[in-house]
């Protein structure tokens, strides 16, 4: 094992004795050392050098991260003192349904710090668990129980983002699953690429200097007091004007992690399994300030009608919930939609930019269909890209995916020059793809 984990986890495990000894009277008190890492240059010893955690936050750490470097970290320490084996209620900690050791809970992480003493108990879950930035941030959590069950019984997590730059040095993000219905978006393309109108472009532009100056002006300037914290805006418009790439283009240049939500992939028909994933969701992108694009975002924001049975009621209430996490988001998060008509009226009136994406007009339409080809494609004489951009109203999208099934014609024919019929071709497919 890497010595940057070996030392923390040997001293982990002595200190745990050291409680277990001391909760057997065969010890007079524990003592913590929150130094007791190594000072290379792993991703662990960085990110420990940078952090600076406390001796309690340096024990909560480590008792989150044995169980994914030693499957059977805490049972080898409790069979010194339990050799027969069983449950040590005192000590917490839970199966799962895959993985064969113990997990540590908060219940874990209070007798470890605080054994048995009930004062002692309460002072840590009140301070550590509340003060500490690293259960603020996210970086260490309790994981939610069921009503009635005591809160500190929850597993004791560490964030992924944060196990993976421990261990690979890298921050890995999240795919794409059933429990996660976010994608990772990103784009290679400049501001330049993104060819709109100009009052398009500028209210855009206008979010970007939202994203990197809100921090002064909310705090420094003392806008709190008057305007949300978080930032919400609509962009609207048909498929293919470009929403998405703009919403890739402001995490690119303001350094966010950009995820995009399909609402019509989480909107789930089982009651209540709905505000689970967006939960999920929500509370990763809390953690880490990625800027939200929830898609098909009438899915869920629709006009609503007169609730007439269950599920109306509680399609209501996830729209009230979603409502919810987006007023206390601190952040940007941007819905788009093809039909600015479909949303609801009053879930409009809560946004702070409302942004049209038109069909390019044919000087867009120019500038599009000159750029769509590579450098290898010459264009036959024939070809006037001005008289097509005036005749044929694409959008940007449509004219890459011409451009594309015109390359390949080409590659295929072991040709470069572009000949008319083969462009008129390609539209004449596509127009009819789009039912034109």
């Amino acid at each position: 094992m890497n010595t940057s984990f070996h030392i923390p986890l040997q001293y982990l495990r002595e200190y745990i004795l050291g409680r277990l000894s001391l909760h057997f009277g065969k010890a007079a008190s524990v003592t913590i050392n929150a130094d007791a890492y190594v000072h290379d240059s792993s991703p662990f010893a960085r990110w420990m050098e940078e952090a600076q955690p406390d001796a309690g936050e340096f024990i909560a750490l480590l008792l989150a991260l044995a169980p994914h470097l030693q499957p059977g970290f805490f049972e080898d320490v409790l069979r010194e003192y339990i050799p027969e084996g069983g449950d040590f209620i005192p000590f917490g900690g839970i199966k799962s349904l895959h993985h064969r050791g113990m997990l540590p809970t908060g219940e874990t992480l209070l007798f470890v710090l605080a054994g048995n003493d009930p004062d002692k108990r309460v002072d840590l879950q009140n301070n550590l668990l509340q003060q500490s930035r690293f259960f603020r941030q996210g970086t260490l959590s309790i994981e939610a129980v069921s009503p009635g069950e005591p809160v500190m019984s929850g597993q004791l997590v560490l964030a992924p983002e944060t196990l993976d730059y421990w261990l690979t040095g890298h921050v890995i993000h999240p795919r794409f699953s059933p429990e996660f219905a976010a994608e990772y978006i990103t784009t290679d393309l400049l501001w330049s690429d993104l060819v709109l109108q100009e009052n398009t472009l500028q209210q855009i532009r206008e979010i970007e200097q939202w994203v990197m100056h809100h921090r002064t002006l909310l705090d420094e300037w003392q806008m709190i007091r008057k305007v949300k914290r978080g930032y919400c805006a609509l962009f609207h418009g048909p498929p293919g004007t470009g929403k998405t790439m703009a919403a890739t283009l402001l995490g690119k240049y303001t350094r966010r992690d950009v995820f995009r939500i399909d609402l019509s992939k989480v909107v789930s028909k089982y009651i209540g399994e709905t505000e689970k994933n967006l939960s999920r969701i929500f509370d990763r992108a809390e953690r880490k300030n990625w800027i939200l694009f929830f898609d098909e975002a009438d899915a869920l924001f629709g006009k609503r009608t007169e609730i007439r049975d269950a599920h109306d009621k509680y399609a209501n209430q996830e729209v009230g919930y979603l409502l919810q996490r987006i007023e206390a988001y601190d952040g940007l998060i941007i819905l788009a939609s093809n039909f600015k008509g479909n949303m609801d009226e009053a879930f409009l009136r809560r946004m702070q930019s409302v942004i049209y994406f038109p069909v390019p007009a044919a000087p867009e339409r120019h500038i599009l269909w000159n750029r769509a080809f590579p450098d290898k494609v010459t264009l036959s004489p024939s070809i006037s890209l001005e008289q097509i951009s005036q005749h044929h109203e694409l959008t940007g999208s449509n004219i890459n995916n011409i451009a594309f099934h015109c390359c390949l014609k080409l590659i295929s024919d072991q040709r470069q020059e572009l000949t008319a019929p083969d462009l008129q071709n390609a539209i004449h497919r596509e127009l009819m793809k789009e039912g034109k």
